[in-house]
């Protein structure tokens, strides 16, 4: 399946969507405050808000956001819940971007769907000088339910194929992909990256509706889908009828510069 085919699977189901994914560190948001400066109301362009999981804390701390969804059942939801909340059901690649110009680009977990060519340069082309862009990605690290993750690997080689036979990377090893690609434009001042570690446990019923709402998972036929699916679900039972997750949100940000570095 194309990464075009796969990023429109996350709306099939918006309210699975919303019910199980995570949120993130109100850490993150202290952060973001303090690189952002004073603006007395921030103008917020968050790029994939899906349901509104990085959303709502933006809106709480009085920030003005507007939203490009690309996906419709997604936006409605977020729409439904924040009401306050703009959405432009769009894809952030084609959507024209207004006059007005942004304090803050923000995208949690949905800048690694966006054309490489275009994410960069487009949000730049987005933030007033020395606006902030802000990437925030989630990343499943060494840690938790140990074990579990070992052998569900087993269960991955059965009935998919791409099982990932990586090992479980910790925190400090994850690649820091979107500072390079900031770092690449010329359009960015230094980077700041933060780091927030944090787990969360799961009952099988519950860690297999988290799975639903992965495109990769999702794009399974349902005859796989279902055969994974009893097998992960016997693992967790077998373990004690729950699994521990440890995830990073890794927050990286940079200033945009009054004008792009000059080539070398």
């Amino acid at each position: 399946m194309s990464r075009e085919s796969l990023r429109q699977t996350f709306g099939e189901d918006a309210e699975l969507y919303d019910r199980v994914r995570p949120t993130y560190p109100p850490r993150l948001y202290d952060d973001i405050a303090r690189l952002l400066g004073n603006p007395r109301r921030p103008r917020v362009l968050e790029i994939g808000c899906g349901t509104g999981q990085a959303t709502r804390p933006m809106l709480e701390r009085g920030w003005s956001v507007k939203a490009v969804e690309l996906s419709p059942d997604l936006g409605r939801v977020a729409r439904a819940k924040l009401p306050e909340l703009e959405v432009i059901t769009a894809a952030f690649e084609s959507w024209p971007l207004p006059a007005e110009k942004f304090d803050l680009v923000l995208s949690a977990t949905a800048f690694h769907w966006i054309d490489p060519e275009v994410r960069v340069p487009k949000s730049a082309d987005a933030l007033r000088p020395g606006g902030l862009l802000a990437i925030v990605s989630t990343h499943h690290i060494a840690g938790g339910s140990e074990q579990f993750w070992m052998d569900v690997r087993d269960c991955y080689r059965r009935f998919t194929d791409d099982a990932d036979e990586t090992p479980m990377l910790t925190a400090e090893e994850v690649p820091q992909e979107d500072s390079v690609e900031i770092d690449a434009s010329g359009r960015f001042g230094p980077v700041v990256v933060r780091q927030y570690e944090w787990e969360q446990s799961y009952s099988a019923a519950e860690y297999l509706d988290l799975l639903s709402s992965y495109s990769g998972h999702r794009a399974l036929t349902s005859e796989r889908r279902h055969r994974l699916y009893e097998c992960v679900s016997a693992l967790i039972n077998a373990a004690g009828g729950s699994v521990t997750k440890r995830y990073l949100t890794r927050l990286t940000a940079a200033n945009r510069l009054n004008q792009p570095l000059a080539s070398s």
